[in-house]
């Protein structure tokens, strides 16, 4: 019976190709709009978690605010690197700067001065050389380790280990290249010139710790680092007011929620246009019915019962609904890669999507067919066979 419903609903759908067409077409462009905003929104999020993961492991940012008397001293810093909770600490003064190599300049330089152990706070991996050893801090040695957007622009090659640079008149000896990083919405990560920070406090006029990075000795003990720098800070300025801990930790899980939020808003909106479809589906079923009248009669008059009738034009408008829910997808699949490239960003279609994007187109049809199904059902088969619409 349902074998004989799905091919009658088949042969009313090619009987009428235009009509059916854009019957579906609204259910097309909603899963299309489902799936693709949705998926836009999913790969947004996993940008910006990248991006932030990608600034440091289990990172927390100290800034002092304060500009009195009392200063943190390196002293201090290894003071609080005891604690087991802490893996590593280090301070940074950072500057923009131009760099020069012989006649070749490279103005989009930013010097970081800083200590060994930054490497692995914000995840730097050199891929030439060494970074920043405790001798070049204790001599102030003029060393530098340097991005490949430095390398190439300077020296037209990455390993360019042992070259020369120099930075305001000053020259200094490239013993580290890192790895290539990429670029996010805060800038290049692949600028840097990183010199120790001994020398940087002379060189770059600013002998106090005013930015330290700190990373956690794993992902459980971020809680307790943070309490730990937060009272050290507090015991040392007398004043909550005096600094600021930021947890990367707190910042993923606040951006987790807004781009929850956003999926399910952009998922409703595109949803309302799979309900348009709908009513689409609803009113096309409504005039078939209108014009099978006749037929129905004829059915119910040789025995046909009223499920019959109910399953056919159900059946009809499922089939409606369900083939425009795979159209979309497959259309919404074509997009995608398209968007992907424009956009630059992953955009997949993780199998939930597919399914809630043609269980709901499946809804739909039923939902919005059962009406006109049922009003096929009640037709009583004297007036169904007078009607002559």
């Amino acid at each position: 019976m349902i074998l004989q419903s799905l091919r009658m609903a088949f042969k009313a759908i090619a009987a009428n190709k235009m009509r059916s067409f854009l019957t579906m077409l609204g259910v097309v462009i909603g899963v299309i709009a489902v799936v693709v905003l949705i998926a836009i929104a999913q790969g947004t999020t996993s940008s910006v978690t990248s991006s932030i993961e990608n600034l440091g492991t289990n990172l927390l940012t100290v800034n002092i605010k304060t500009y009195r008397s009392n200063r943190l001293t390196m002293d201090d810093l290894n003071t609080l690197a005891q604690s087991p909770a802490i893996g590593e600490i280090a301070p940074v003064i950072s500057q923009s700067v131009k760099a020069k190599a012989g006649s070749i300049s490279y103005s989009d330089g930013s010097v970081e001065a800083t200590t060994p152990g930054y490497d692995a706070i914000r995840n730097l991996r050199v891929q030439f050389g060494r970074f920043l050893k405790q001798p070049d801090l204790d001599n102030r040695s003029y060393v530098a380790v340097v991005g490949v957007d430095v390398a190439d622009e300077l020296f037209g090659a990455r390993n360019c280990v042992g070259e020369k640079i120099r930075i305001d008149g000053y020259e200094f000896t490239i013993v580290g290249v890192l790895a290539e990083k990429g670029s996010t919405s805060a800038g290049s990560g692949d600028s840097r010139i990183i010199i120790p920070f001994t020398l940087g406090q002379r060189l770059l006029f600013s002998p106090k710790i005013s930015t330290f990075y700190v990373s956690a000795a794993s992902s459980d003990t971020v809680t307790m680092a943070q309490t730990i720098i937060e009272s050290y800070l507090k015991n040392y300025y007398g004043d909550e007011d005096a600094y600021s801990v930021y947890n990367q930790s707190d910042m993923l899980e606040t951006i987790s929620d807004t781009t929850q939020t956003l999926t399910l808003m952009l998922g409703g909106i595109a949803g309302i246009s799979l309900l348009v479809g709908g009513i689409g589906i609803m009113n096309i079923m409504l005039v078939s019915v209108s014009e099978r009248t006749r037929e129905i009669g004829i059915r119910k008059a040789i025995g046909a019962a009223r499920g019959n009738i109910l399953m056919q034009f159900l059946i009809e408008a499922l089939v409606v609904s369900g083939l425009g829910g795979v159209i979309g997808l497959l259309i919404a699949l074509g997009l995608m890669g398209v968007l992907a490239q424009a956009l630059s960003m992953t955009l997949t279609m993780s199998p939930a999507v597919a399914e809630l994007a043609i269980g709901f187109s499946l809804a739909i049809g039923v939902i919005f067919g059962m009406y006109p199904a049922n009003k096929a059902s009640k037709l009583r088969p004297i007036e169904a066979l007078r009607y002559d619409g």
